[in-house]
């Protein structure tokens, strides 16, 4: 997860796959700001539309962390590597609830995609070493996560488990259940194109797209981080003195 490759330990495709997810994330944010802002008349909390083009889009995201979790334990963890990133992820997260209790009193972001990638990033360490089991599992936590509700859970000190029977109000939402099971899914391939389809990561190419979409992915979390600070600002300053 080297531009020849490989640079350093990272793996081309995975980074451009990453920065296809952050393409699309433009996309559905940007629309979502535009909406915001009344320039289009959109309804992104029950569209199934726009409902089903947010899921594609944290499930390939999610899909790459497992994926690239499998790549980067598979030798042993850099410790130092990892709390690094853990704390930068944390921190982030951190900083999208406050930016959303700002924004958005009363639907502010408690468990977000965030908060999500750094729970996961500690507890997918126990599934790194299983391999066919993670498909089984996986598969099993999307179904039963699919048919299985509870109001236990939507007491506020339990909503970040999933298994709500509503939706919380929040601007996002990623639960420990069902998106774990994506993760697992995630780390099986990522063993399974390792082991038996070594060339997949290995694959070169040095277009202005490819090079476009491996920044993008290299540096996918502070992207994420600063994109929509950026287009709500610039829709901002459009509305302020260039709207009639």
């Amino acid at each position: 997860m080297n531009t020849a490759p490989r640079v350093t330990n990272r793996f081309l495709a995975i980074d451009v796959l990453r920065g296809f997810a952050i393409f699309l994330m433009f996309i559905y944010h940007f629309s979502f700001d535009l909406n915001y802002f009344g320039y289009i008349d959109q309804d992104f909390y029950t569209n199934p539309a726009w409902k089903f083009f947010r899921i594609i889009i944290v499930s390939l995201f999610l899909v790459l962390v497992g994926f690239s979790l499998h790549l980067a334990t598979r030798k042993g963890i850099h410790w130092l590597r990892y709390f690094r990133r853990l704390g930068l992820l944390i921190f982030y997260a951190t900083l999208v609830s406050l930016g959303s209790w700002y924004m958005f009193p009363n639907s502010m972001i408690f468990f977000g995609i965030l908060h999500f990638i750094a729970v996961i990033s500690v507890l997918g360490l126990f599934f790194t070493k299983l391999y066919w089991t993670n498909l089984v599992a996986g598969i099993s936590i999307l179904v039963f996560s699919s048919q299985f509700s509870h109001p236990f859970f939507n007491q506020d000190a339990w909503q970040w488990i999933g298994f709500m029977t509503h939706l919380p109000v929040t601007e996002d939402y990623a639960p420990l259940f069902p998106w774990s099971g994506v993760v697992l899914i995630g780390i099986f391939l990522g063993r399974l194109v390792e082991r038996n389809f070594q060339s997949l990561l290995q694959w070169q190419n040095n277009s202005s797209l490819v090079r476009l979409l491996a920044f993008g992915g290299r540096h996918s979390i502070h992207i994420y981080m600063i994109h929509q600070p950026l287009f709500i600002g610039m829709l901002y300053l459009i509305k302020q003195f260039l709207t009639p």
